[in-house]
């Protein structure tokens, strides 16, 4: 076995391997352009969207910044929502009250996460995050797919995230929370 001696380009890491991350970890990475989160410890990166996802997520944000109440504020990624000291995330787009942020991020689940799926993303999203989003107890989690074009939305049910809307194409998702709005998922890919 033939061992490999570093060279002058090799950078150590800034945190030890094989341990679960937290939050001042995340901190130590540069702004190189990339997009960091973290899920229980673990860190995930994502790569840059595509044009359609930036789409529907610019869309989506006038369709929420049109009807925002104004204790709340509606905002997009990059902005880092800390569940917890092991998992911070950044939804592509999130509501809050005005109340619960900080300078720095939003230390607590905000009313509404919603995410554009992307390829890279999709199980992340559906799966993960969904989990993460239910279990720190943020009220509405959205799910836009551009390709169907589809939305699919959870509410908080005692407790558990409860389907309460599936549409697709140019049939209309009438939600109620985290305040009254008309979304039409090929609206959001024109």
């Amino acid at each position: 076995m033939t061992r490999v001696e570093p060279t002058e380009t090799d950078r150590p890491m800034p945190w030890a391997p094989f341990q679960a991350l937290t939050r001042s970890d995340l901190e130590l990475i540069p702004n190189d352009g990339h997009r960091y989160e973290l899920v229980d410890g673990v860190l995930i990166m994502t790569p840059a969207p595509s044009w359609r996802h930036q789409i529907a997520v610019s869309q989506l944000l006038y369709q929420l910044m049109q009807v925002c109440p104004a204790d709340l504020r509606v905002l997009t990624a990059p902005f880092d929502v800390a569940i917890s000291d092991d998992t911070v995330l950044q939804p592509d787009i999130l509501v809050a009250r005005r109340d619960d942020f900080t300078e720095r991020d939003l230390p607590k689940a905000p009313l509404l996460a919603v995410e554009v799926l992307s390829p890279s993303t999709r199980r992340i999203d559906l799966m993960v995050k969904l989990s993460r989003y239910e279990a720190a107890g943020c009220a509405s989690y959205w799910v836009v797919d551009t390709d169907t074009p589809s939305l699919i939305a959870w509410e908080m049910q005692d407790g558990a995230y409860a389907q309460v809307t599936k549409v697709s194409g140019d049939e209309p998702a009438r939600l109620r929370a985290p305040y009254e709005v008309e979304v039409v998922p090929a609206d959001l890919i024109v």
